[in-house]
């Protein structure tokens, strides 16, 4: 199983808005036969590639899939059928389909004789999937915020100047955060001070990857000369009912951004997040990549829609500057968001920690009055 977790892995970036799945396909003796991950939204699924491989080999044996097979017709077909007209004997699987749409694949092997067991390193598997499953389970994109900052939790100088905090291994792996996710989200304060490009620019992926670029923009400031309106990519603003976007008039109609027009926040200040995450999985948007800035990241924390933390933390000391979050709702010491370390690296001269907040995905709290806005000064 942990074969096939790695092999799901192989997809990421590629997939949505599928999941991605890992397959190995053991012989009768329990030797690996074939092997396969779901490479591409519209192709095979893991476990074809996997039969596939193991052609006749495949009779008599097992199918360990990080997915429960799935039992719908799409556009492709239905791999627990694939699995039975293989003469798979046995399927162990890590985490069942959460969709009505492909859910059963289970209950279809056994109806057909299989041997079938579910939840097997089910917890590993759904972590390498989780943008796909919050999808699913939540009804809106998976949330990862990714920082840069230095040691004091400095994202710039006191003058502005952020360029550069960490060093080009770092920022490389950005864009390998980038080239995984289905959006890229920056608020307007992020967009007037760093005028950021926000595509895949290092990297395989570049060349294939174009994740929507959003901006947060309850005034609709950002300029019509902005970098990001440059049609390397799809691009959205999202404004406020009211604001006056005539300026980016000529970028729409050369399709060079979209304009989506949102609810404030109950504050008044700034877009309401959870419209926001709406509008983004209304398109079919399964992940974000929240990259700034920090009053943007404080109403997405306070609103319970952050799922991973990822920060780059350089070697070095500003002393003042502004830091990586603003407000998020906290008065307290007791009430600090509390975060559980998944992995630390060293990328370059700098370290990357990646965490996840102490709750569960159905844990998110509903938005209230007291939930700060997506507004930046």
């Amino acid at each position: 199983m942990r074969r096939a977790i790695s092999l799901a892995a192989l997809g990421l970036g590629h997939t949505s808005p599928n999941p991605v799945v890992g397959c190995v396909v053991l012989d009768a003796e329990g030797r690996v036969a074939g092997e396969g991950h779901h490479q591409r939204a519209g192709g095979p699924h893991a476990e074809i590639h996997a039969l596939r491989a193991a052609g006749d080999r495949a009779r008599g044996g097992t199918a360990v899939v990080t997915l429960e097979p799935c039992n719908h017709t799409g556009r492709t077909g239905p791999c627990a059928h694939a699995l039975i007209d293989a003469g798979i004997a046995r399927v162990v699987y890590a985490v069942p389909d959460p969709t009505d749409r492909a859910t059963g694949g289970a209950a279809t092997l056994r109806a057909a004789g299989v041997d079938v067991h579910g939840g097997l390193l089910a917890a590993e598997a759904a972590r390498g999937n989780e943008c796909w499953l919050t999808a699913m389970r939540l009804g809106r994109p998976f949330v990862l915020w990714k920082y840069a900052a230095t040691l004091d939790g400095r994202t710039a100088a006191a003058d502005g100047s952020s360029r550069w905090i960490t060093g080009p291994e770092a920022r490389a792996d950005v864009h390998r955060l980038r080239a995984e996710a289905d959006a890229v989200l920056v608020g307007s304060g992020t967009q007037r001070a760093d005028d950021p490009h926000l595509a895949v620019r290092h990297g395989a992926a570049a060349a294939v990857r174009r994740p929507l670029r959003v901006v947060a923009d309850s005034g609709a400031a950002t300029p019509a000369t902005a970098r990001l309106l440059d049609g390397a990519a799809p691009t959205l603003i999202a404004v406020a009912p009211g604001a006056d976007t005539r300026h980016l008039d000529a970028a729409v109609a050369e399709g060079r951004a979209e304009i989506a027009v949102l609810p404030r926040a109950a504050t008044g200040r700034g877009l309401d997040p959870h419209a926001l995450l709406a509008e983004l999985h209304r398109r079919g948007v399964q992940s974000v990549l929240l990259e700034g800035g920090a009053t943007l990241a404080g109403a997405l924390w306070a609103a319970g829609l952050v799922d991973k933390a990822v920060g780059y933390l350089a070697p070095a000391l500003l002393g003042s500057g502004p830091a990586a979050l603003g407000s998020a709702g906290i008065g307290t010491i007791a009430d600090a968001f509390r975060l559980d370390v998944h992995d630390l690296a060293r990328v370059g001269a700098d370290i990357r920690l990646t965490a996840y907040p102490r709750r569960t995905a159905s844990a998110a709290p509903a938005p209230s009055d007291n939930t700060p806005s997506t507004e930046e000064s």
